[in-house]
């Protein structure tokens, strides 16, 4: 089936997007004291957000990890109550609460992240239980890290989505690192798809730095989970381009790898088919570059101008039973 221009479109838009934002969170973590907490970007992995909630409809859930802002973008959540979270303003959309590592933006069904590795995975056969219960043409989607691949909640999930045939597709963003582990030092398979057949679901392998081709994957997927056929594990190669975090100097990745992967980034790669197809005149791609560089200017002012909480707002939000 032949990707729309309009589907292309908007992955392109999302993937710029996430590049800027992020290129502005790098800059403001070196200003001390600006932004809390650890910061972790997904820098070189924009494809597979973009191209994962692209397949994706309004009503269909995502549960993602802490390297989650490509993912939140893409899903459609708002900028400036992203940024607002992330300075931990009271504006943001946990009201301050979560900072950037804890997001969850449930106005576009993103119900969950975790810094807890392999934790998404069962969260994620709870909704897809639930969309089944209620009989809803919907699916949950859920985004991993390889690492988590190796935590027993990864098998425990895919065993029991198996055998209840849950609408739930499990996607490894597999970057070749766990941390500052390397991919074959924590890892025997060549390929973590290669595990869906010990659950009897399918399982792909995505380019992951080919946006349309995780949209591909990810809409067959879809596809076969709202028929009832049950889950599917896709695994999505790509590469992280920056540290795990923003603390880390990738001293344990060869500057000549990081090299390779940088010249494959996802954006220039669908930038450049729009660009040869005609259906963006280079114009247009830099009034839309110049769009996405004011919407995260402005979430930025957006956080700074926003007040923090206050402490008595500890008090809200917290469930009694």
């Amino acid at each position: 089936m032949e990707i729309t221009k309009e589907k292309k479109l908007e992955m392109l838009r999302s993937m710029l997007l996430t590049r800027r934002f992020e290129e502005t969170l790098t800059e403001l973590c070196k200003i001390e004291g600006k932004i809390p907490g650890m910061m972790i970007l997904s820098t070189g992995q924009e494809a597979v957000g973009s191209g994962v909630c692209a397949a994706l409809l309004p009503e269909d859930i995502l549960i993602s990890n802490h390297r989650s802002h490509s993912h939140l973008l893409a899903k459609g959540a708002d900028p400036k109550a992203l940024m607002a979270e992330i300075y931990g303003k009271r504006t943001g959309c946990n009201k301050g609460k979560s900072g950037t590592l804890h997001l969850a933006v449930p106005e576009v069904n993103a119900l969950c992240t975790t810094t807890v590795v392999g934790g998404g995975l069962p969260i994620a056969v709870g909704t897809a239980f639930s969309q089944q219960y209620r009989k809803e043409k919907t699916v949950t989607a859920c985004i991993f890290g390889d690492g988590a691949a190796d935590e027993g909640s990864f098998h425990e999930a895919l065993n029991l989505a198996s055998l209840w045939s849950l609408p739930v597709i499990f996607v490894c963003e597999n970057n070749l690192y766990a941390g500052a582990q390397r991919y074959e030092e924590h890892t025997r398979v060549n390929n973590i798809a290669e595990r869906a057949s010990a659950y009897a679901m399918p399982g792909e392998t995505a380019d992951g730095n080919d946006a349309p081709a995780v949209y591909e994957a990810t809409r067959r997927a879809r596809e076969r989970a709202v028929s009832g056929e049950g889950p599917t594990l896709i695994e999505c190669k790509t590469y992280r381009c920056r540290g795990h975090g923003e603390s880390d100097h990738q001293h344990y990745q060869p500057k000549d790898e990081i090299a390779a992967w940088q010249a494959k980034c996802p954006i220039p790669r669908l930038r450049d088919e729009v660009l040869d197809r005609g259906w963006m005149t280079r114009q247009e791609l830099e009034d839309l570059e110049s769009r996405v560089r004011e919407i995260v200017a402005e979430a930025v002012r957006f956080a700074e101008e926003s007040p923090y909480p206050d402490p008595l707002d500890a008090l809200e939000d917290v469930l009694v039973s």
